[in-house]
């Protein structure tokens, strides 16, 4: 039986694994950096660490065909985008930018394209953040995908930020990943002003 919960510390790393698992456009990015870690690192992990009262997995009782049991997707996000960002910049990204960042850990393009990502966060105002100041990144793997398990996912986080005042969210997804673009139209998301080869969307909450 599937059911949605408050993430645990020891879900990291099978958080790491699915963000991974779909870090290409939704599909496997397994090997597609320098590290592994490289992901997780910027898009799941900092969220468990700091808020883990807004993150929520797809439970363990969600197995796949050969019976492995665990985490099988997640919401992960926070409710202050512009707090989130300074904290990153300043704690979380110093602390582990090592293992990335060097001549042996840069091997080509996307590798050097993640660490400029991850250095700017933090040093300008992160857009959308002001009508829509929380934001979160969702994630399934493709045995938990058609189910209605993305949307469960997202009401659960959204009714956590409803509960905390919070009068909007945002995300920002792979303009390549059309399942992802029309999943966040299905939820009611307005599509907004988005950079090259991304899509934004936001949504206000009550």
């Amino acid at each position: 039986m599937t059911r949605i919960r408050p993430v645990r510390p020891d879900d990291h790393e099978a958080l790491a694994e699915i963000c991974v698992r779909t870090g290409a456009a939704g599909a496997d990015a397994t090997g597609a950096h320098s590290s592994d870690g490289l992901l997780p690192d910027l898009f799941v992990l900092p969220y468990a660490a700091r808020h883990p009262d807004f993150c929520f997995v797809l439970g363990d009782d969600a197995g796949d065909d050969a019976g492995v049991r665990g985490p099988r997707g997640y919401v992960v996000g926070t409710p202050d985008t512009a707090a989130f960002e300074t904290w990153f910049a300043e704690q979380w990204w110093p602390a582990r930018r090592g293992r990335y960042a060097t001549p042996a850990g840069v091997r080509d393009a996307r590798d050097a394209e993640m660490i400029a990502y991850a250095d700017a966060r933090g040093t300008v105002p992160a857009p959308y953040a002001a009508t829509y100041p929380a934001h979160l990144h969702v994630d399934l793997l493709p045995d938990a995908q058609g189910r209605g398990a993305g949307r469960a996912l997202v009401e659960r986080f959204c009714d956590a930020l409803a509960l905390g005042g919070v009068g909007g969210v945002h995300l920002v997804a792979d303009a390549q990943n059309a399942g992802a673009l029309a999943f966040y139209d299905r939820l009611g998301f307005t599509r907004l002003p988005s950079g090259s080869g991304e899509q934004a969307f936001g949504r206000a909450l009550p």
